[in-house]
């Protein structure tokens, strides 16, 4: 008489216990990495905060929320105010938006709705090829190209021509000026807005489309049907730009004539917050002087953190409404 004696290895069930232990200590390990990663950004943007902030403090002490509407700056006699800088920043780049928006948007509307095939993707591929361009490159196409023919053709002919009676346009043209810098800075952040607005409306359901032309709407009313639906992400993206605009540093210095002063005239020179700090940082010798670049450099930070966040938002809330 028989008896079948059936055996269980050992083995199977160890290297499937050892398999599952090593998938969760290999999940956990990639979770905290992921934390850190994540949380060190926060750290790092808090720690330069609180950093600029703390170096601010001479000049807060000294000035108080007067620094931002004192119009003086005088390293010599330990004086400063940042009303111009703050002035030409808010010019130049609201100028570079009035520019730039047309020509994003209406590149962004081409890319999404009208362009097909090849011609999408080579004028994709040369929107990014202009926002890879390098800040100094612009500044010196600007500086040996962009001033003189501005001055020639647009500049001079506007003062003369409407100087008297504009007080925006009032003369003299002298080259480097506000106006060369919106017009670089509108070069620069158009391939921003346009590919975030692209994106954009991109991202409306193609069900919406058909539905309009089922109606018998025309391409034009269709393409204002998906405009109104995405304003709130194409607007979202031009704040973005704004952003960008808002920081530009190298370009913005070479073209716009570094001139410590308010003019209403956009074909005078000017300064910006950017670029104050990137010509002046080395010069500053005293420790007053120091601290007042710095909290030009926390006004500038706070400003670009709280139009980056908003544009954030409004292309995240269009995005998520049609997901």
């Amino acid at each position: 008489m028989s008896a079948d004696v059936t055996t269980t290895s050992p083995i199977a069930p160890s290297r499937s216990l050892l398999s599952k232990r090593s998938s969760k200590v290999g999940n956990t390990v990639f979770v905290a990495i992921c934390a850190v990663a994540g949380a060190s950004v926060l750290l790092i943007v808090t720690a330069i905060v609180v950093q600029l902030v703390v170096e601010s403090q001479p000049t807060i002490r000294r000035f108080g929320i007067s620094f931002l509407t004192r119009s003086v700056w005088d390293p010599v006699a330990e004086d400063f105010g940042a009303l111009p800088f703050i002035y030409g920043t808010l010019v130049s780049s609201l100028l570079a938006m009035i520019i730039a928006v047309p020509l994003s948007v209406g590149a962004a509307i081409f890319l999404a709705e009208i362009a097909r095939g090849w011609l999408r993707s080579v004028v994709s591929f040369l929107i990014e090829a202009l926002a890879a361009v390098p800040s100094v490159v612009y500044g010196i196409w600007g500086v040996f190209i962009l001033v003189p023919w501005l001055t020639e053709h647009v500049a001079t002919p506007l003062a003369e021509r409407w100087g008297e009676h504009i007080p925006l346009l009032a003369p003299p043209a002298i080259g480097p000026s506000m106006l060369s810098a919106a017009v670089i800075l509108a070069i620069m952040v158009t391939p921003i807005v346009a590919s975030v607005a692209r994106d954009v409306l991109s991202a409306i359901p193609r069900m919406q489309r058909e539905a309009a032309y089922a109606l018998g709407a025309t391409r034009w009313e269709v393409i204002r049907t998906v405009l109104g639906s995405a304003r709130w992400g194409i607007f979202g993206a031009i704040v973005l730009g704004l952003g960008r605009a808002l920081g530009e540093t190298m370009a913005v210095t070479m073209v716009i004539g570094n001139d410590p002063s308010i003019h209403v005239s956009i074909l005078q020179p000017a300064y910006t917050l950017s670029s104050v700090i990137a010509n002046e940082f080395t010069e500053a010798t005293t420790p007053l002087y120091l601290s007042a670049l710095v909290t030009l450099g926390l006004v500038l930070l706070l400003a670009t953190l709280v139009v980056n966040i908003v544009a954030r938002v409004l292309v995240w809330s269009v995005a998520r409404r049609y997901r």
